[in-house]
């Protein structure tokens, strides 16, 4: 399993050395876009539409757009002063609290925790700990110069930690539209619904469901590659330097023409003005 952060566990006056890993992984199955005509995937460049060109990693910089049009430059020494100040590697547990005192709604990722070297015990400690005490640790933790929020928790025989929103990232309830605050209800149809909801209540089994339309998309696929109904998309033809200086003088001359042509009216405009 791919170790994505390593750091340390805190509570206390104890200190753990962990790994983390990604608990959950993307089960979609990804499909390109292709042209049509000769089945090659679609090539989607990084183009400015003022410039009309064509702009690499090293011509982009970050902005903030506070009003329409208007951005406030961050340079990457801006990102990275304060990087340098959230990047401790600690998973800070500032609280214990009961799971059932957050709602779903806040949860976001989930991550194995794993004992790094010499962690194995403190490990331990914490897990049987909180199996016992049937709490949840309540940290702080940075990952990828993102502080999160996140809960340390037990499942089955590891610990977990969850990624939760911070609370102003979730939304107001009372800002969904149309939801009526009272009806009238016959008790006779309550009674009925929540018959039907005893009768359809059982235990969480999670392998009796199925992602049925990816298990469709999956077969499909499959019998179109043994029905040989496959495609070949041609190989992109390689632009060599004097093609790419044509384009480049190119581009140059018809800039220079707008702008040649701008310097003209406007030498116009103000010997008009002269005259008249």
């Amino acid at each position: 399993m791919h170790t994505m952060w390593k750091g340390t566990i805190s509570f206390g006056l104890v200190n753990i050395p962990v790994k983390l890993h990604s608990a959950t992984e993307n089960k979609d199955i990804p499909l390109k876009n292709l042209h049509k005509e000769c089945q090659s995937p679609i090539k989607y460049e990084k183009v400015c539409p003022a410039c009309d060109k064509e702009v690499t990693n090293d011509d982009i910089v970050k902005g903030f757009e506070y009003t329409t049009n208007k951005f406030v430059i961050l340079e990457d020494e801006d990102l990275q002063s304060i990087r340098d100040e959230k990047q401790e590697k600690s998973v800070e547990i500032m609280d214990f609290i009961d799971l059932k005192e957050i709602d779903p709604i806040y949860f976001d990722r989930t991550y194995f925790l794993s004992p790094n070297e010499g962690g194995g015990k403190a490990y331990t400690l914490l897990r049987e700990a909180l199996k016992e005490t049937g709490k949840i640790g309540l940290a702080k933790i940075t990952i990828r110069s993102k502080e999160h929020l996140a809960v340390v928790r037990f499942y089955e025989n590891t610990l977990v930690m969850e990624t939760i929103h911070w609370p102003d990232e979730v939304r107001d309830y009372k800002d969904v539209p149309n939801v009526p605050e009272e009806a009238e209800l016959v008790e006779k149809e309550l009674e009925t619904a929540k018959l039907l909801i005893d009768q359809l209540t059982t235990a969480f089994e999670p392998t009796k469901y199925k992602d049925e339309y990816r298990s469709a998309l999956l077969d499909l696929i499959e019998q179109k590659k043994q029905g040989k109904e496959v495609a070949t998309g041609k190989e992109p033809k390689k632009k060599d330097n004097v093609t790419d200086l044509m384009e480049a003088l190119e581009k140059s001359l018809k800039k220079s023409t707008k702008k040649t042509t701008a310097k003209k009216q406007t030498r116009k405009r103000k010997t008009a003005k002269k005259t008249g």
